[in-house]
């Protein structure tokens, strides 16, 4: 059964910058109740008391309030970095692909930082690495289907303490600080306590800063 506070939930969830105000305890209730009331009562499909909307964003917030101060980082395990010239081939998934996907990691140098991450999804796979192999990996590809190639990008990393990868809350602290510079991830990929977002190039110096303030020094 849906409830006033399921849908005042939704409602918030939807708005980042008043999720935002929730969190640190900034909003005004009776206000933010006023402005969502009609589309609850849309929602529910009957008429839901002003109080009733107030005590539910009250609720709310403490929690969400609970959840964002409870995660923290700090300089002796975190910090951010920032690779420049990274691209995304986003190619059909198919079998001739997996055969060829064996020979990619012969190409790339690793010890010299360079990257390659392949990401599965259900019809495509997504090919990330550096730039400067454009040229190899689209002859590797020759024959196949190429939805999309975007280049021009950088790759975000943030490194997370071990004292917090396994505490609820943390990557959504993550990815709200990039979501309120208003930052489109094109990707998001997680490894141990490497968390990277590959992000449009435009993006690179309000996303590194805004991952930056995450940290407290």
């Amino acid at each position: 059964m849906v409830t006033v506070s399921h849908v005042v939930s939704k409602l918030v969830n939807e708005r980042i910058y008043l999720h935002e105000a929730m969190s640190k305890k900034i909003a005004s209730y009776g206000s933010v109740a006023k402005q969502l009331k009609p589309e609850i009562e849309k929602e529910l499909g009957k008429e839901v008391e002003h109080t009733a909307i107030v005590t539910a964003l009250r609720r709310y917030a403490d929690k969400i309030h609970t959840r964002s101060n409870g995660v923290t980082f700090n300089t002796k395990y975190s910090e951010v970095n920032l690779k420049t010239n990274i691209m995304d081939i986003n190619v059909l998934k198919t079998q001739e692909l997996f055969d060829k996907l064996k020979r990619f990691y012969d190409l790339i140098n690793f010890e010299r930082g360079d990257i390659l991450h392949v990401i599965y999804g259900r019809t495509h796979v997504a090919i990330i690495t550096n730039e400067r192999y454009k040229e190899k990996m689209l002859n590797l590809l020759q024959n196949l289907k190429i939805k999309k190639l975007e280049e021009d990008l950088v790759a975000l990393s943030f490194i997370v303490g071990k004292e917090r990868i396994d505490k609820p809350g943390v990557l959504f602290k993550i990815t709200r600080s990039l979501a309120w510079e208003n930052i489109n991830i094109i990707e998001i990929i997680s490894v141990d306590l490497e968390v990277t977002f590959i992000i449009e190039k435009k993006d690179a110096v309000k996303g590194y800063n805004a991952l930056e303030k995450l940290i407290d020094r």
